[in-house]
C-alpha cells in the first residue's frame, strides 16, 4: 500500500521566492563560471564601443561632402576604410560574446540539472510518492531548458542592451547635450510600458510552466501502457484527458504569449515617436541653431545614436517573455532543490555487520502515510534468523507497508522496528538496506547489457559470478539464446524479453548480491508454473539459513513457510503454519479455499 499521489492541479501559481531572489540565486550558480561572465562583458563593451564609433565616422564623412566638386576625398577614403575595419571588429567581438554566453548558459544549466538530479537521491520516499514522476522529469528537463534559454537571452540581449544604452547616452552628450535631453525625457514612457506588461505576465508564465509539468506527468504515465489502453478500449477517454490538459496549456500559453507580445510593438511605437522627435529637433538645430548648433553630419550621427539607443529597449522587451518563462522554470527547479531532504542518520548511528544475522522484529508498530489515517495498528511479530515469514491478506491490508518500514523508507509513528535487536532508526540506512535483497512484482531493467543489469548491485562481480547467478535463477537458458548472449543490450521498455524473463533477471541480480535477508514481493507472479517450481527450488537453496520475508497473493507458493502472518485492515489477525491456519478456519483458510476453488474452476474451464 502506498500513499496516493497528491493532486497538484490547483497549484497554478507557485508560491516561491520573489524574482530578485531567484535572479540572485541563479547568479550564484553562474559564479563558478565567472571567467565566461567576464569575457562576455568585455566582448559586449568592446563590440558596442566600436559600433557606437561608426555614427561619428559616418557623420564626419557626410560633413566631408561640402558640395559638388568640393569633397575631401582623402578624409572620405580614410573614413570608409576605418568603418570597414570597425565592422570587422564588431563582428569578431559579437562572435566571441555569443560563444562565451552560450558556454555560460550550458554550463550553468548543467550544474542546475546535476543539483536537481542529485537532490532526487537525497529525498525521502514520501516526497517521491506524492509527486508525479512526469512532473519531476519536466522540472529537470523542460524547466532547466527554459532557464538556459533565459540565461542566454538575458546575457546576450540584456547585457548588450544596457551597455548600448549607457554608451549611446555618453556619445550623444558629446554631440549635443540639448538633443540628448529630448531623448532621455521620452525614454521612461517606453520603460514603464514594458515593466507593466512584464509584471502582469509573470503569473501567467508561472502557470504555463506548472501546466506543462502536469502534461509531462500525464504523458509519462500513459505512454508505457498502450497495450492496456487498447485492451480496455480507453483510447478515446485518454485522448480526451490529454486534450483537456493540452487545451488548458494552450489557453494559458496563448494568454501568456499575447501579453508578452504587447511589449515589443508598444516600445517600438514609443521609439518611433522618439526618432521623429529627434529628427524634428535636429532640423531646427541645423536651420535655426535652437536649441543647439548642429551640422548635417551631426544630425545624421544623432539619428543613428537615437536608433541605437532605442533598439535595446525593443530587444529587451522582446526577450521578457523568455526571461519570465525562465524565472518560472527556475522557481520550479529550486522548489525541487529546496525540498526537505531525507532525515540524516543519527550522529551515533552504527552500521550493521557485513553479514547480519537476519533477526527481524516489529514491536507495537502503528503507522500511517497520513498520521490521521493509520495503515498499521499496534503490529507486533518476530522472525528469528533463518525463518521464512510469509505475509498474506486482502489488498490494502498493509503488507507492503511492512516492507517500507523494515527498509526505513518511512519511520514508524509509534513502536519500533528491530533488525538484529537494534532499532532501525539507530542504524545507518546504507548498511541496513545493504543487508536486504528485494525482488518485486514490478521489474526494473535499465538500458544496458544483460551482464550489466545482473551486476547492478555488485559492479565488481566477475563474468563467472554473473553467469552463476543466472544459472541459479534459471535465466541462463534464455540468455544464451539472445543475439549476443550476456552482451545483448536490453532496456526498461525492451520488447526482446517477456515479463517473466525480466523477472528472472531481477532474481539473478539479487542472487548475485547474496543478501542476509531476502524480501520477495510477488516475486514469481509473472513466471509460468514450471519455471516457478524451479525458481522456488533456487530460492530454497539461497535462503537456507537466512531470513526471508515473502509477500504473496498466490498462496500455493508459501505453503512451506515457517510462519504465515494473515493481515486485515492493518492488524495481524492470525499467524502460524499453513496446516495450523487451515485447521483454525480463519482468514487464511478462507483466502486459501477461495483461491483453490478459483484455480479448480479455471482448470476445469481450460479442459
Amino acid at each position: 500500500m502506498t500513499p496516493r499521489e497528491t493532486d497538484q492541479r490547483d497549484e497554478i501559481v507557485p508560491r516561491g521566492p520573489r524574482t530578485g531572489a531567484i535572479v540572485r540565486r541563479l547568479l550564484r550558480y553562474a559564479r563558478p563560471h565567472a571567467g565566461l561572465v567576464t569575457l562576455t562583458a568585455l566582448c559586449a563593451l568592446a563590440g558596442v564601443g566600436l559600433s557606437l564609433w561608426v555614427p561619428v565616422l559616418i557623420g564626419d564623412a557626410v560633413d566631408a561632402l561640402v558640395g559638388a566638386g568640393d569633397v575631401d576625398w582623402e578624409f572620405l577614403a580614410w573614413s570608409v576604410r576605418t568603418i570597414a575595419l570597425v565592422a570587422l571588429g564588431v563582428a569578431a567581438f559579437q562572435w566571441a560574446q555569443g560563444y562565451a554566453s552560450n558556454r555560460l548558459s550550458y554550463e550553468t544549466v548543467r550544474d542546475l540539472r546535476n543539483a536537481a538530479y542529485d537532490k532526487l537521491h537525497r529525498l525521502p520516499v514520501s516526497y517521491l510518492d506524492t509527486h508525479g514522476a512526469g512532473d519531476l522529469i519536466s522540472r529537470i528537463v523542460n524547466d532547466a531548458d527554459a532557464v538556459g534559454d533565459g540565461i542566454l537571452q538575458g546575457v546576450q540581449q540584456l547585457l548588450t542592451g544596457i551597455v548600448t544604452i549607457v554608451g549611446t547616452l555618453l556619445f550623444m552628450l558629446t554631440v549635443s547635450p540639448e538633443m540628448t535631453v529630448v531623448v532621455v525625457l521620452l525614454t521612461p514612457i517606453s520603460m514603464l510600458g514594458a515593466w507593466a506588461i512584464a509584471h502582469f505576465s509573470q503569473k501567467t508564465f508561472a502557470a504555463q510552466q506548472q501546466i506543462q509539468g502536469r502534461l509531462s506527468a500525464y504523458t509519462e504515465e500513459h505512454v508505457g501502457v498502450q497495450r492496456l489502453l487498447n485492451l480496455y478500449g480507453r483510447q478515446v477517454e485518454e485522448r480526451d484527458g490529454f486534450g483537456a490538459i493540452n487545451g488548458e496549456l494552450y489557453q494559458v500559453g496563448e494568454r501568456a504569449q499575447f501579453i508578452g507580445s504587447l511589449t515589443n510593438p508598444g516600445t517600438r511605437f514609443v521609439n518611433n515617436l522618439v526618432y521623429a522627435g529627434v529628427a524634428a529637433a535636429g532640423c531646427c538645430c541645423v536651420v535655426t541653431g535652437i536649441p543647439g548648433t548642429l551640422t548635417v553630419g551631426g544630425v545624421q550621427s544623432f539619428l543613428s545614436y537615437a536608433t541605437q539607443y532605442t533598439k535595446p529597449f525593443n530587444e529587451i522587451s522582446g526577450v521578457l517573455a523568455q526571461v519570465q518563462t525562465a524565472l518560472a522554470g527556475a522557481e520550479r527547479l529550486f522548489g525541487l532543490i529546496d525540498a526537505p531532504e531525507q532525515e540524516p542518520d543519527a550522529p551515533d548511528a552504527r552500521a550493521l555487520p557485513e553479514q547480519a544475522r537476519g533477526e527481524v522484529a516489529f514491536r507495537g508498530v502503528t503507522f500511517g502515510y497520513d498520521p490521521k489515517k493509520p495503515v498499521l495498528h499496534n503490529v507486533s511479530w518476530h522472525a528469528s534468523p533463518g525463518e521464512r515469514i510469509a505475509v498474506v491478506g486482502p489488498t490494502g491490508c498493509g503488507k507492503t507497508t511492512l516492507i517500507n518500514l523494515l527498509l526505513r523508507f518511512y519511520d514508524v509513528d509509534e513502536g519500533a522496528v528491530l533488525v538484529d535487536g537494534a532499532d532501525v532508526r539507530s542504524l545507518k540506512r546504507a548498511s541496513l538496506r545493504g543487508a536486504f535483497g528485494m525482488v518485486l512484482q514490478d521489474t526494473w531493467l535499465f538500458e544496458g547489457t544483460v551482464r550489466e543489469n545482473i551486476a547492478y548491485g555488485c559492479p565488481a562481480a566477475t563474468d563467472e559470478q554473473v553467469q552463476e547467478a543466472a544459472r541459479r535463477a534459471f535465466a541462463d537458458g534464455f540468455i544464451e539464446q539472445l543475439p549476443n548472449g550476456y552482451d545483448t543490450v536490453i532496456g526498461g521498455a525492451s520488447t526482446q524479453l517477456s515479463q517473466g524473463q525480466c523477472q528472472l533477471l531481477c532474481i539473478a541480480r539479487v542472487m548475485l548480491r547474496d543478501p542476509s535477508v531476502l524480501v520477495l514481493d510477488e516475486a514469481t507472479s509473472s513466471i509460468d508454473t514450471r519455471t516457478e517450481v524451479l525458481v522456488q527450488a533456487a530460492f530454497d537453496a539461497m535462503v537456507a539459513g537466512r531470513t526471508s520475508i515473502i509477500v504473496a497473493h498466490r498462496l500455493s507458493t508459501i505453503r512451506h513457510a515457517t510462519r504465515i502472518l494473515a493481515m486485515k485492515d492493518g492488524h495481524i489477525v492470525e499467524q502460524g503454519t499453513h496446516e495450523e491456519l487451515l485447521a483454525a478456519g480463519g482468514l487464511y483458510a478462507q483466502l486459501y479455499r477461495a483461491q483453490w476453488a478459483q484455480e479448480e474452476a479455471e482448470s476445469s474451464a481450460t479442459e
